[in-house]
């Protein structure tokens, strides 16, 4: 992991907007919540202990600009000290910016990854065969189904059409179906930050990024802000068994959020995360590049859709929850031979990038060469409870 710098983090904007993140605090052995500002970096969390307490705010964006707070430090070193490498234990370093917050997932929410999930089940999780089928696939549903609003009855009659012709599949069941895919991606607290390893399980030889816009949610349904998140996929698991999706997608370091949460204000509202251009970069160290790039415009379902199919009657979260939107990515360059497509390789360095979210950065290694996870909801409630801050 090369070391990162401001570059590597802030929005284009800089510091104009209202940009919340977590430290590791080594002279209190826990975690702060701070604001970044042009003057430095502030730990607020005498004010708001957790990121989630933050959220729940009437305005949280307000709040925290009502909040001075004490000041840390320049935000340079911080984050030239996030990375494993190098990385000094006296100082601080950047976590991933959400805390209490459940982790949930939204699958199938565009089109291009849709289809890729119907080549994935037909493939049963072999890339070799992926070539052949996508070609098919394409031919019998099409390649753009960016306009068809799932649910209505237009996406029924494909839907029996493609009943009829025996194509049909449950990724296009909650593609462009009635009932959104949302599942849980990982256990609370797991996720890790920018400058941080992200996981893949050891056993798969089949797998990508899935950068996506990831929104917070407070308790009461309000979207208050969002961030950049790498989903990580694995397309072999996933491919052989639907029911290996917890295993697909729930491994140590495989959830990634980051760099920093920006909360909505007048410089960033949920009209401009509608709109938001996200990029995709891949750099191995067999000298493979892979770029991408495409718009949360492109969605099949809006994101309050999502929220509201989230939360309500049937399903609270009373600390909040972030939703990733699902991907807009699915790539299926070729890495070593022809029609064998994309997998990661050890120490691929993967950057998901928006004008107005700054750079989530992570290098990929097997899950358990990352740093163990081992600061819980336990452990922050102790350790807030011995600073007197809860």
């Amino acid at each position: 992991m090369t070391t990162l710098s401001v570059k590597d983090l802030l929005p284009e904007d800089g510091v104009r907007g209202t940009l919340v993140g977590r430290l590791w605090l080594p002279q209190v052995n826990g975690p702060a919540v701070v604001a970044i500002r042009a003057d430095g970096v502030f730990d607020v969390t005498a004010k708001f202990p957790t990121v989630s307490a933050l959220c729940e705010e009437d305005n949280p964006a307000k709040a925290l600009a009502a909040t001075r707070g004490e000041r840390i430090g320049d935000l340079d070193a911080i984050v030239a000290n996030t990375a494993p490498d190098g990385r000094d234990p006296k100082k601080p370093w950047l976590l991933a910016p959400v805390d209490l917050q459940t982790l949930k997932a939204a699958g199938v929410t565009f089109a291009i990854s849709m289809l890729e999930r119907v080549i994935e089940e037909r493939a049963k999780g072999n890339p070799a065969s992926a070539e052949a089928i996508r070609k098919e696939v394409t031919r019998l549903i099409g390649d753009d189904l960016s306009k068809l609003k799932p649910g209505s009855d237009q996406a029924m009659h494909l839907k029996q059409v493609l009943i009829d012709q025996n194509a049909w599949s449950q990724y296009l069941e909650v593609g462009i179906g009635p009932d959104a895919e949302v599942f849980t991606k990982a256990p609370t607290m797991s996720s890790v930050g920018t400058g941080m390893d992200a996981g893949l399980h050891p056993k798969s030889t089949w797998n990508n990024p899935e950068p996506e816009l990831v929104l917070f949610v407070s308790s009461r349904g309000k979207i208050v802000g969002g961030a950049l998140g790498n989903d990580v996929n694995l397309r072999d698991f996933e491919g052989r068994s639907a029911l290996l999706l917890s295993k697909a997608k729930d491994n140590n370091a495989s959830c990634a959020i980051g760099p920093l949460l920006r909360l909505f204000d007048d410089t960033f509202t949920l009209d401009d995360a509608r709109r938001l251009d996200i990029g995709l970069n891949v750099k191995g160290t067999d000298g493979f590049v892979l770029d991408g790039h495409s718009s949360i415009s492109k969605i099949s379902r809006d994101p309050t859709d999502l929220v509201e199919q989230t939360i309500g009657k049937v399903h609270q979260y009373p600390d909040g929850f972030v939703l990733f939107l699902g991907t807009m990515f699915a790539p299926v360059k070729d890495r070593d031979a022809p029609g064998q497509g994309f997998t990661h390789k050890r120490d691929d360095i993967v950057t998901i990038a928006a004008p107005q979210l700054g750079k989530l950065v992570n290098r990929m290694r097997t899950s358990d060469e990352c740093e163990p996870w081992t600061f819980g909801i336990g452990a922050l409630m102790k350790n807030l409870a011995q600073r007197k801050l809860i």
